[in-house]
């Protein structure tokens, strides 16, 4: 590996492997960002609300994903470290194909019922058509979407981080290009938006199956067996992420009904733009901990304590710092990313800025728990990391969804995930020092 995660990394070196991640991570939710501000700024912002609309689809798709890539590299690092080289290429070809044919299931059961499920998910007579259009195009190219997101881990994996950021910086740069073309001078509507995402997608998507086929490293398609034990491992591994996608699903269709009850579209369209923010913060610190995860899982594998210790240190201080910088940022820059999505004049830009503005805070505490849920899933510890998410992005948050908009009205809605973040950094802190006797990473 040109990058090995088998060295020892001071904090320099560790920033140096983790930034591909990071940046490559940003740039992934400049697809959904940049298409709500075409989308919005050409289309409208009735066709933003349909495009959050119908969005939980692509949640279930990510959610999939995620699950076997974060848990399939759980599998595939400790297998490297320890040794097993052959299984992990085994496994690694077998994660992917298991991958593909999932997103080709979810592709033809959305097709074969689009209208129920744009229903369902709650568009409005007004928002229908919308729906309708943005997701029949986003979900013909699922298989992109599941290799782009595959490809995105296990190249770190690999230890070939810096690929996958250009092909992340190039996909996403496609995306933005087609999204002004074919929204732009061509009129196509949202239907471009949703080609403009899926093509920029295929970018990463073929070039990641060209180079794990044609490249003999540490990673490379073989012929595999069907290793369901190894599936089942990485699946439950991985469980955390998946149940952060699922409830990312619930949740942002529980908001929508929420906003269209007290406010109509203009609030839906409002929390869509917030949350598109909250896409791209936290995928901030998604990516940091995408790298360090494999770097963790060897390190566990290679039953090396001194080193998993040396990355425990690194990782907290490098959370803390960035989420005092993030929550600033989010919060002296709420004005100008609005204006981005809508104009002044708007009845939704009043809303999306008071909204911006409290939910800042949630930017004080997401980091952590991000970090320490994948923390446990590179120790090949599910079940924690499961908790964690399961508390973090559904438990809490439906609570507070259910409870505070009755209290303090639409305040209510802007502080359900902050305060949802605040209760799982507590339970994060517990997690890390009951669990501490079992793995070691922290110096006692």
């Amino acid at each position: 590996m040109s990058q090995s995660i088998a060295q020892k990394f001071t904090p320099i070196s560790f920033l140096k492997f983790s930034l591909p991640s990071i940046i490559m991570m940003a740039f992934l939710s400049f697809y959904t960002i940049i298409d709500g501000i075409f989308i919005s700024r050409y289309v409208g912002s009735n066709a933003l609300s349909a495009s959050n609309i119908v969005y939980p689809v692509i949640n279930i798709l990510l959610a999939i994903a995620v699950m076997i890539a974060s848990g399939g590299n759980a599998v595939i690092s400790k297998k490297l470290g320890e040794g097993k080289i052959q299984e992990s290429k085994d496994n690694f070809s077998f994660f992917i194909v298991t991958g593909l044919a999932a997103s080709i299931i979810l592709l033809v059961i959305t097709i074969a019922f689009l209208t129920p499920i744009c229903k369902l998910l709650g568009a409005s007579d007004l928002l229908l058509p919308y729906c309708k259009e943005y997701l029949r195009t986003t979900i013909l190219f699922a298989p992109a979407t599941m290799l782009q997101a595959l490809f995105q881990t296990l190249l770190v994996t690999a230890g070939k981080p810096h690929l996958g950021l250009i092909l992340t910086v190039l996909g996403g740069i496609t995306n933005a290009v087609l999204d002004y073309l074919f929204m732009g001078p061509l009129g196509l509507g949202v239907t471009g938006a949703a080609l403009a995402t899926g093509i920029g997608q295929l970018i990463p998507a073929i070039a990641g199956m060209i180079y794990f086929y044609l490249v003999k490293g540490d990673l490379h398609f073989v012929r595999f067996t069907l290793d369901f034990k190894s599936l089942r491992q990485a699946c439950l591994n991985g469980s955390s992420e998946m149940v952060t996608n699922l409830s990312n699903a619930v949740v942002t269709l529980l908001f929508n009904l929420v906003m269209m009850r007290l406010v109509g579209e203009a609030g839906v369209a409002s929390i869509t733009i917030i949350l598109y923010a909250q896409f791209l913060f936290n995928s901030m610190y998604m990516g940091f901990s995408m790298g360090a995860a494999p770097i963790i899982g060897f390190n566990y594998g290679s039953k090396n304590k001194t080193e998993l210790q040396n990355i425990y240190k690194i990782c907290t201080r490098f959370i803390l710092g960035a989420s005092i910088l993030i929550a600033a940022l989010s919060f002296c820059l709420a004005d100008l990313i609005v204006r981005f999505f809508v104009t002044p004049d708007s009845d939704t830009y009043a809303l999306a800025l008071t909204g911006f503005r409290i939910f800042s805070i949630t930017y004080l505490f997401s980091g952590f728990n991000i970090f320490s849920s994948s923390l446990f899933t590179a120790l090949s510890d599910g079940k924690t990391s499961a908790i964690i998410s399961f508390t973090r992005t559904f438990l809490c948050i439906v609570i507070s969804l259910l409870v505070l908009p009755m209290l303090l009205g639409i305040n209510g809605v802007w502080l359900a995930i902050p305060i949802a973040e605040f209760i799982a950094a507590i339970e994060c802190l517990s997690f890390l020092k009951q669990k501490n006797h079992i793995y070691g990473y922290m110096v006692k």
